[in-house]
């Protein structure tokens, strides 16, 4: 009998992982210890509390770019059929830059409260700064989209400023938390 399908199982099948994050994972992964690509995405969703499973149709072109790119090797198994793979030294360098680029992003990437940073019931009140939250991001893609078809030196001069006013009164916000 199939289970209905419910929101949980449709996102855990979908991609909604940011660009690179999986190239991340997998190379931590195999920075760690040889592994499969069946291990990997193992892994991965244990990692992530079920939350997330990576597809094989994800992660087996990586892994075979990850080979043709020289930052991983195949190393012989005696498990007959299974194909693990380790970093090489090249592989550790480009793990480690992808890290230092992952840390000077990690400023400038906007991506707000989540409902599962909480513990026990989410309250109404942020349950609506939530919708508040992905409506803002939806109107800000929807604005990078206009700027991007139709460049107006004063759409983005009027954007910078609102943004700029946003930044600032969200910072006093946070720091009248500290006091």
């Amino acid at each position: 009998m199939r289970r209905p399908r419910t929101h949980s199982n449709w996102s855990r099948r979908t991609s909604f992982a940011p660009k690179g994050y999986l190239r991340y994972r997998v190379l931590n992964k195999l920075n760690e210890k040889p592994m499969s690509g069946a291990e990997i995405i193992r892994e991965v969703e244990e990692n992530t509390g079920g939350r997330w499973k990576p597809s094989p149709g994800s992660v087996y072109p990586l892994l075979s770019w990850l080979l043709d790119s020289g930052y991983t090797r195949e190393i012989a198994d005696t498990e007959a059929g299974i194909r693990r793979y380790e970093l090489t030294d090249q592989g550790k360098k480009f793990l480690e830059e992808h890290e230092q680029r992952r840390t000077q992003d990690q400023g400038s990437r906007f991506f707000g409260p989540r409902s599962e940073d909480w513990e026990g019931p989410m309250p109404e009140e942020a349950h609506e700064l939530l919708e508040s939250w992905h409506r803002m991001r939806h109107a800000g893609h929807k604005l990078h989209q206009k700027i991007r078809e139709n460049y107006s030196e004063a759409l983005v001069k009027e954007a910078k400023k609102l943004v700029d006013d946003f930044v600032i009164a969200i910072t006093r916000l946070t720091e009248d938390e500290k006091k």
